[in-house]
């Protein structure tokens, strides 16, 4: 059945009336939108599926989301053609526990029977491989005559204990980002290391930034940055899509996690006179070893990566546009936490500090079908709401229920089962939320913390020491029912 979705301003429109071609950081393109064609594939009877995920793309660093600084104009053209969610948060946190809740559909914290595993060195707990015993969404859709393929430079997936490739055909992989032992570290010497940390920066941190230079050494041209390889990578999968419909391709960026290093074109957008060592890697600790200089050059740093990565989407976007992907394919795109950068004096992400920079994420559905285009929902979404969703907008009904919600019903102008409370883990602490609180703790009860939402939205007042009562509330209904009674203890962590 052809549908002709109703008339809404385009990609090439949106970006050349908000003026965001400047500076050479963004592409003009077109989209289905407007254009009456089918959003069925020719020869077949379901549409394409593009999900897109960018690591620690804090939601206030969007310009859909009301930031008027930092330069994201192809994300907000995406968000003109997208169902977009405002109140978006990870089930769990960081990258491994957020990205098995997103290919399964299931809710990964409380992160029970969690052991960490043999030759990793980092252990938040839930880090661990997708359980054998749990089927992925593509999995699902390789059945159902997709060709399905996942481009990632996010290293923690490429190993194949961790069951990231299951029901891939492609699975592409691209080495070198952050801490991913791809080449000796031997020609790296202090004085680089030096120029890319500032002294307060931990020992591990330093490795760090050890390691990623020695990965990029090779560096010629900006083509050469981790985005640009992925979307090019990914925009080459378009090309050779034509035949292959209907697909199912992931879009894993790293960027723009730390190391913070975009060209220089686009740290000049955010700042102009620094002269010290950069940092392009925060401690996940208090952000009391950095000078209020060095604080801002940070921010500035990820500014830039954030719109590194914007304009290299675009190219993405642009391409699928040319070659009428758009007009048959759904788009689903959003980050998995965010990071901090001197708010509530906190960098980095440390599992205590769950404050609106770490826990809260973009979330936006663009249909072909122009189902939804230019609203918002404060639905509490997540992101094992994904595969739910994407299953729901094909009419595919999986042989094992999936514990998130399908959205798709919102596109529809439907409502999805109600869901006034949220929860979230992050290591030995949790989270939770209602419309008028905020509250987070260890996993214990203990260190609480508790936020009048309504009345400060940025969450600068703590009120739990006024009301003990609220907080035992929130941890015992909403905490405790959520994890199914007392949360595991995910300490001492001795490696299997």
């Amino acid at each position: 059945m052809r549908r002709t979705p109703s008339r809404t301003l385009t990609r090439r429109e949106f970006l050349k009336v908000a003026g965001a071609g400047g500076a050479g950081l963004a592409l003009a393109g077109t989209s289905a939108l407007g254009s009456g064609c089918s959003y069925l594939p020719s020869g077949g009877s379901r549409m394409n599926v593009i999900v897109v995920i960018l690591d620690s793309l804090r939601k206030d660093h969007i310009g859909a989301y009301g930031n008027d600084r930092v330069k994201t104009p192809n994300l907000d053209a995406l968000a003109k053609e997208s169902l977009r969610f405002d109140r978006a948060y990870p089930e769990s946190i960081p990258t491994i526990p957020a990205r098995r809740a997103i290919h399964t559909g299931k809710r990964t914290w409380p992160f029970r029977n969690w052991i960490p595993q043999k030759g990793e060195t980092f252990f938040p707990a839930g880090w661990q491989r997708i359980p054998e015993d749990q089927t992925t969404l593509s999995e699902i859709l390789l059945p159902e005559g997709y060709n399905n393929s996942l481009i990632t430079d996010a290293h923690h997936q490429f190993k194949a204990s961790m069951n990231f490739q299951r029901g891939f055909d492609v699975f592409d992989f691209i080495r070198g980002q952050e801490r991913d032992y791809y080449r000796s570290t031997l020609r790296v010497s202090e004085k680089q290391v030096n120029a890319n940390t500032v002294p307060g920066n931990t020992g591990g941190m330093r490795d760090k930034v050890r390691q990623y230079l020695a990965n990029t050494a090779h560096r010629k041209s900006e083509d050469d940055w981790f985005a640009p390889q992925v979307f090019n990578r990914a925009s080459e999968y378009l090309e050779v899509a034509g035949e292959a419909q209907p697909f199912f391709l992931v879009v894993d960026s790293f960027d723009p996690h730390e190391p913070w290093d975009p060209p220089q074109k686009y740290v000049d957008l955010y700042s102009d006179t620094y002269d010290g060592p950069e940092p392009i890697v925060p401690n996940y600790t208090n952000a009391d070893y950095l000078d209020e200089k060095e604080l801002e050059r940070m921010r500035a740093l990820y500014a830039g990566e954030v719109t590194m990565v914007d304009h290299w989407l675009g190219n993405f976007l642009d391409k699928a546009s040319d070659l009428g992907v758009m007009d048959n394919t759904m788009i689903v795109l959003l980050s998995d936490h965010g990071v901090g950068l001197g708010e509530h004096g906190v960098t980095g992400k440390p599992a205590y500090a769950l404050w609106p920079e770490i826990t809260d994420i973009p979330l936006m559905i663009r249909h072909p079908g122009g189902k939804g285009a230019g609203k918002t929902s404060d639905y509490f979404a997540s992101i094992h709401d994904i595969a739910p969703t994407i299953l729901g907008s094909l009419d595919i009904q999986p042989e094992e229920s999936m514990e998130g919600e399908d959205l798709s019903v919102i596109l529809d102008g439907g409502e999805p089962a109600e869901r006034p409370y949220f929860t979230l883990g992050y290591d030995d602490y949790v989270w939770a939320r209602d419309e008028k609180y905020v509250m987070f703790v260890r996993n214990d009860g203990a260190e609480p913390h508790l936020y009048d939402v309504e009345a400060d939205p940025e969450m600068n007042n703590d009120v739990a020491g006024g009301q003990p009562d609220v907080v035992r509330r929130m941890f015992d209904d909403y905490v405790l029912k959520d994890a199914g009674g007392p949360i595991p203890a995910t300490w001492p962590k001795v490696q299997a």
